[in-house]
């Protein structure tokens, strides 16, 4: 039994906006007479994945020029994907309890993922009108969802932050399922556009925070920066991720004379630290921290570009889910094994021409754990 509720209407808005529009009605429920997932209530597992061009196989006008009709994409070769898709997610052990996706083309599409696996779900998709791709989460808790759409003077970003509360029995929190900027284009050129990004998690997180000073934030999905970008980049500008380091602190305009003031200064980059909790050691108290798996509990990335790998896919996570109450973080995997990546853990790429393979990217995992000491 499928029900579907009406979808919410997307809307543009300049930066400088709140930027928000309420989208709970927006919200798919899928059910079949099983269990969800998982079904474990001591610890939920989320994965994010990109997964690399999912069109259906009917022509919109916004496709790509592979994924037509014309160039000889079918709904047969789609169902293929959505299979392969299901197949994959289900050897995954603990399943996923709750699904962040990017580059998929529709909310059918989204409904489609989630019809494929047994249990209830609620579901989301976003996107800006006329984009090819989107994003949608797949949650088998209740979501309460927000679109965050950004306009940079007349530039908008290729797609919106999507946020998403978790209504776990126990303890909500909140996850910004996102697609950043690519870095086509130039990194100079592309830089502002993912900070700009940032600027609205950050706005919003401070919302939240005046009123929920104890909840969860998790920002989710395929950032296309990584971790360590400013130091990739000769660590000569602020990147949209900034690592917590005495000279990150210092460009950034700290200099440790003015804390009051320093709050408005940090708008457009995330803080990472590699301390669980995260805590600024070279920013100010007040400042806004994540902590990132890349920087102790993974290894190589998610991503293989040029022979070199990239950890532009993330789970970055605030303080609260360190603090042994209510959900904890507990760990991070990226499932690197077959039929995500090949033997050497290398992620394999779908073929249009022999329908084999899944995406280029690698899914990334954690677990949270509930603790109630």
């Amino acid at each position: 039994m499928k029900s579907f509720l009406k979808p919410a209407a997307h809307r543009m808005v300049t930066l400088l906006l709140a930027a928000l529009f309420w989208a709970l009605a927006g919200c798919n429920l899928s059910e079949t007479k099983t269990e969800g997932i998982s079904g474990n209530s001591e610890s939920i597992t989320l994965m994010t994945w990109n997964l690399h061009n999912l069109f259906d196989g009917k022509d919109d006008g916004t496709e790509y020029d592979e994924y037509r009709e014309s160039a000889g994409w079918t709904k047969e070769k789609y169902r293929g994907r959505i299979n392969a898709i299901n197949a994959a997610i289900e050897k995954i052990e603990p399943r996923p309890d709750v699904i962040i996706v990017q580059e998929i083309e529709n909310s059918q599409v989204l409904d489609d993922i989630a019809d494929s696996f047994t249990g209830r779900f609620w579901n989301h998709f976003a996107n800006n009108p006329g984009a090819a791709l989107g994003l949608g989460i797949i949650s088998r808790f209740p979501l309460e969802v927000r679109a965050h759409s950004i306009t940079i003077n007349t530039d908008t970003t290729p797609r919106p932050v999507l946020e998403a509360r978790i209504q776990t029995k126990t303890e909500e929190f909140v996850v910004f399922a996102c697609h950043w900027k690519s870095k086509l284009g130039g990194d100079d050129v592309t830089e502002n556009v993912r900070r700009a990004s940032a600027r609205v998690i950050l706005r919003r997180i401070r919302e939240l925070w005046e009123t929920e000073p104890d909840l969860g934030i998790i920002v989710a999905g395929d950032l296309n920066e990584n971790h360590d970008e400013f130091f990739r980049q000769g660590a000569a500008k602020i990147c949209a991720l900034l690592p917590d380091d005495p000279y990150c602190a210092l460009l950034s305009g700290y200099s440790g004379a003015d804390v009051q003031s320093y709050a408005n200064r940090q708008n457009d980059f995330l803080i990472i630290s590699k301390n669980s909790p995260p805590a600024a050691r070279h920013f100010p108290g007040e400042s806004i921290v994540f902590y990132s798996p890349w920087t102790s509990d993974l290894e190589n990335g998610s991503y293989y570009y040029k022979r070199n790998w990239e950890t532009i896919d993330h789970f970055l996570l605030t303080k609260q889910f360190f603090n042994n109450t209510g959900w904890d973080y507990e760990k991070a995997e990226v499932v690197n094994y077959q039929p995500f990546g090949n033997a050497n853990g290398i992620p394999v790429s779908y073929s249009i021409r022999t329908g084999a393979g899944l995406s280029d990217h690698l899914p990334l995992l954690i677990t949270l754990k509930m603790n109630s000491d």
